[in-house]
């Protein structure tokens, strides 16, 4: 992933540095093992742990002849330690390196991300109970619907995130496997129990049963999830843009002070970030599939995964977490505007009271067809005169029509147009939200 959407934190996850760190404690924590089973002398697991080094350079030099990246490591760490070096990947097979350090590498990702989501649902919560009373129309199909609570509004994605932070501590269990199971998997080379130190000194558990490398179903899951969590980042984006329109104008993204909208026209303020965030949301996505062909590999094993995993894996964490950390400062500093809320839930004329006025006919003997007919075609009236740029009250048409007054009285029809009726359970909503 380009600097530009990269955090240090994630990207040096993925630096060679701590790749071959990590291999080493694998090869470490494995003859350490070894000695405690009488396999290889203890002084020479001693001596393995103290005189391990390697160098970037050497590796990538070495990797040039022997074209096998864990070979150039092993090579360049025998030059380092010695005859001892001979203990050194006892019984192992490369895979067992690399999808044991992989495990390591999307764990402290996911941690990572877990602590992202932390921050967004910190920020959205906030926002929620600053909100919750106010008032906003809601939409279907982009047309105003009836009413809801602007809290309600961002209460649904405080939901949607924290059931991705549940999938993504699912995700990074089910992904921290340890495989030190020797060629297709049989542990004929290595005993077991080297598996199950090695994965209790990584924080792993130990993979089941390994056909040589950790099956890719639990990888396909990880980034299966990874997707999820970037669609609940596009279903915010998408909402924020909307609002943002100068059409609409309910809120409005972080502006900050000499920033610029536009190259041409100096008024523009642009949701810039909000657009980011559903560009890197279709990068994270793009990970999924071929997470999924992966799982498909001959027999016990074959390295058609490797190379792309080798590419989606940083790119997606990495956008990940820039679009998280992205997401939370806008919605901490997301402006949100009352005063235009209450103008466009003003803005029909208050045809978003049309159902109250339905039932209410219903709950007095009118049959639904003749009711719905009644009230839409007072609607309609409204709807083709607002349009027209008059000014008209739904709630007068209504109290006008002689026909409706058959049925219901003044009283009876201001009871409808009562907007605290469509946020009186936005409390108890919010409430279940967070005992979910």
């Amino acid at each position: 992933m380009i600097p530009r959407y990269s955090r240090n934190e994630m990207t040096s996850i993925w630096t060679a540095e701590n790749r071959f760190r990590i291999w080493f404690d694998i090869e470490a924590h494995a003859c350490d093992a070894l000695a405690k089973l009488g396999v290889i002398p203890t002084e020479a697991a001693k001596n393995i742990r103290k005189k391990g080094k390697w160098e970037i350079a050497r590796i990538d030099e070495i990797e040039k002849t022997t074209r096998h990246d864990v070979l150039a490591f092993l090579t360049n760490l025998s030059e380092h330690i010695g005859p001892d070096a001979r203990f050194v990947h006892q019984g192992m097979t490369s895979s067992d390196v690399l999808d044991t350090a992989f495990a390591v590498q999307l764990t402290q990702a996911a941690d990572l991300l877990i602590g992202d989501l932390d921050e967004v649902l910190k920020a959205l919560r906030k926002r929620v109970e600053q909100n919750l009373d106010v008032i906003t129309i809601g939409r279907s199909h982009g047309i105003h619907a009836e009413p809801t609570s602007f809290g309600l509004k961002l209460a649904t994605h405080y939901a949607a995130f924290a059931r991705d932070k549940k999938r993504l501590e699912a995700a990074r269990k089910d992904i921290a496997t340890c495989a030190i199971s020797g060629p297709v998997g049989t542990f004929a080379t290595v005993d077991p129990e080297v598996e199950a130190y090695v994965a209790e000194k990584l924080g792993l558990s130990v993979e089941p049963i390994s056909t040589q490398i950790i099956p890719r179903d639990r990888h396909a899951m990880y980034f299966a999830t990874l997707g999820v969590v970037a669609s609940s980042i596009e279903n915010f984006a998408i909402e924020m843009r909307h609002l943002q329109r100068s059409e609409v104008r309910e809120a409005e993204e972080p502006f900050a002070k000499g920033q610029k909208g536009s190259s041409a026209m100096p008024h523009k303020r642009n949701p810039v970030l909000a657009e980011n965030l559903t560009g890197l949301a279709r990068v994270v996505r793009a990970s999924v599939t071929p997470a999924l062909e992966n799982v498909a590999l001959w027999h016990e094993r074959d390295i058609s995964h490797s190379s792309v995993e080798r590419v989606f894996a940083p790119d997606s964490t990495i956008a990940l977490d820039f679009a998280l950390t992205r997401l939370a400062e806008l919605i901490n500093g997301m402006t949100i505007y009352r005063e235009r809320i209450e103008e466009n839930l003003n803005a029909l004329g208050g045809l978003h009271f049309s159902q109250r006025v339905l039932l209410a006919l219903t709950q007095v003997g009118v049959s639904r067809e003749d009711a719905y007919r009644l009230v839409q075609s007072n609607a309609m009236e409204v709807w083709d005169s607002i349009q027209k740029g008059n000014k008209i009250s739904f709630k007068d048409k209504i109290l006008a029509d002689s026909k409706i007054a058959e049925y219901l009285s003044p009283k009876d029809i201001a009871t409808c147009f009562d907007e605290q009726f469509y946020v009186r359970h936005a409390k108890k909503i919010w409430k279940r939200v967070l005992d979910a």
